[in-house]
């Protein structure tokens, strides 16, 4: 055992550190091995007495790395390469030194290096490579007819595929983004010709991948690091101690077979950290402690935003209707925020101010209060547009009738156009409210919970029964929400204003 495993062991042994405080806050990216990483220094501040939590799965880099300065994460698993050539890519650093230095100046301490270079490689299958003999990324200058599958964050990094292009002259056009999960799967089946791959992926001795030569040198050292907050020396010392312990204890191999245990063996992340650090591992929820939760989480996503949404766009949907020109202005703008892409929208609202308790940073962040505010953003056009139309469709002689009556405007909008336009309302209202549900699975990616979660480990693990498990239940509430609203429509509109309804 390494001197370094040596310090692990008694630091473990040392005992629960002494005081109180928030909990720590560890983040982990949408890739296995970062999670297995952010469980580890969840179990390892948890044995120095520290209340920590786990938030993983968090999107990628900029998400992550902004969660950390807003003060949303307290530490999170890194990679020097990207760091210096994503994070701070305009500094030209090139040294761990330098990269240390900079971090500093925002607040931000690193650790020394845990002991593994995960660099990227470009990877084809073995057939493919036997082939076209294909040895080295230069031997791809003469194939331009392959077809690239780069997973979403490679295709727009500093470090990733416009650099690889420019710096090799590929040729290739055919070349698209997706999951990285995903993209083993293509390359396995020949849906794609090269995808890039970590060095320390599992999957490439699983599937055989045939590994090209970065024979430019293109790639840099990928040193994985624990990025934390410089606060967390002040706040919990012990624990910053416990984390530098760990530098130097996981080599290649090491992270390999960590990688293997639950990508391949099906363990989870939580037993693989336990069974690493020589600790027991926390008790895991049974499947209907989960499902519980799940859909406890999934509904408050849903029911809070929707609420919020009805109470909002219905008035802005009579608005709409008695002043034509503002109705313009309300419908195009509705109409521009639901033309949004989802997780666009989630990472462009974390920053938004917003008041919270003490001790937490006064932005929306990561978390179900962004969730729930895209969703609210998105449920808005069909419930204004619909409450628009409902009300313009009432003809001109039922309006003149009411006034003839003497009735307020008022009074009309209450007794008489509200009544004649809720079907239409109504309709509206089941629309976001089953769209919500739907959308409520994407708020997995900023660790907002719901049906979403499993889901997103599934396709990371690439096991069908968990993202059944997200994927099943969301569309089964999906249709309970629609019949839902089919029974409150009975119970909503007066039976003189409805379509002829079956029973």
């Amino acid at each position: 055992m390494s001197l370094a495993s040596l310090a692990i062991c008694a630091a473990l042994a040392a005992g629960p550190a002494a005081g109180d405080g928030p909990p720590i806050v560890v983040g982990s990216k949408a890739f296995t091995e970062s999670v297995i990483l952010g469980e580890i220094v969840t179990q390892l501040a948890a044995s120095r007495g520290a209340e920590a939590h786990h938030r993983r799965e968090i999107g990628g880099t900029r998400i992550l790395f902004s969660a950390l300065e807003l003060g949303e994460i307290d530490v999170y698993p890194e990679y020097t390469g990207t760091i210096a050539r994503e994070i701070l890519s305009g500094e030209n650093l090139t040294s761990n030194d330098e990269i240390r230095a900079a971090l500093a100046r925002r607040g931000i301490m690193m650790t020394a290096p845990l002991g593994f270079n995960n660099t990227y490689v470009i990877g084809v299958r073995p057939g493919t490579a036997d082939e076209l003999g294909l040895v080295a990324i230069s031997d791809l200058r003469g194939h331009p007819e392959l077809r690239f599958g780069f997973t979403n964050e490679f295709m727009n990094r500093g470090d990733g595929w416009p650099s690889l292009r420019r710096r090799y002259g590929l040729p290739q056009t055919d070349v698209g983004g997706l999951d990285h999960d995903l993209a083993l799967r293509a390359l396995a089946n020949g849906s794609i010709d090269a995808t890039d791959l970590y060095s320390t992926d599992a999957d490439i001795a699983h599937y055989g991948f045939r590994l090209l030569t970065d024979d430019l040198e293109h790639f840099r050292r990928y040193d994985a690091v624990l990025l934390y907050r410089q606060e967390l020396l002040r706040r919990a010392p012990e624990v910053v101690e416990a984390l530098a312990d760990l530098g130097g204890t996981i080599d290649g191999p090491r992270m390999i077979e960590l990688n293997r245990r639950v990508k391949i063996e099906q363990q989870t992340e939580a037993a693989v950290a336990a069974a690493f650090l020589g600790v027991r591992a926390p008790a895991q929820e049974t499947f209907v402690q989960r499902q519980t939760r799940l859909l406890g989480e999934h509904l408050y996503l849903v029911v809070v935003s929707l609420v919020l949404a009805i109470a909002v766009a219905v008035p802005l949907g009579i608005v709409a209707a008695r002043r034509p020109r503002a109705g313009q202005v309300i419908l195009a703008v509705v109409g521009i925020i639901f033309t949004i892409p989802a997780l666009a929208l989630l990472v462009l609202l974390m920053p938004v101010p917003w008041p919270r308790e003490p001790g937490r940073p006064d932005i929306l962040g990561i978390g179900r209060e962004t969730a729930i505010a895209a969703l609210f953003l998105y449920s808005l056009l069909p419930i204004v547009r619909n409450t628009h139309a409902g009300l313009k469709s009432i003809d001109l002689a039922t309006r003149e009738s009411a006034a003839a009556l003497g009735l307020s405007a008022w009074s009309t909008l209450i007794r008489i156009e509200m009544p004649l336009a809720a079907r239409t309302i109504l309709a509206g209202i089941k629309t976001a409210a089953v769209i919500n549900v739907g959308f409520a699975t994407l708020a997995a990616f900023i660790r907002a919970g719901g049906y979403g979660q499993p889901i997103l480990t599934g396709l990371r693990l690439n096991r069908l029964d968990l993202i059944l498990e997200g994927a099943v239940p969301a569309a089964i509430l999906a249709v309970l929400t629609q019949v839902l609203f089919e029974l409150a429509e009975r119970a909503v509109v007066p039976r003189g204003l409805r379509l002829q309804l079956p029973g």
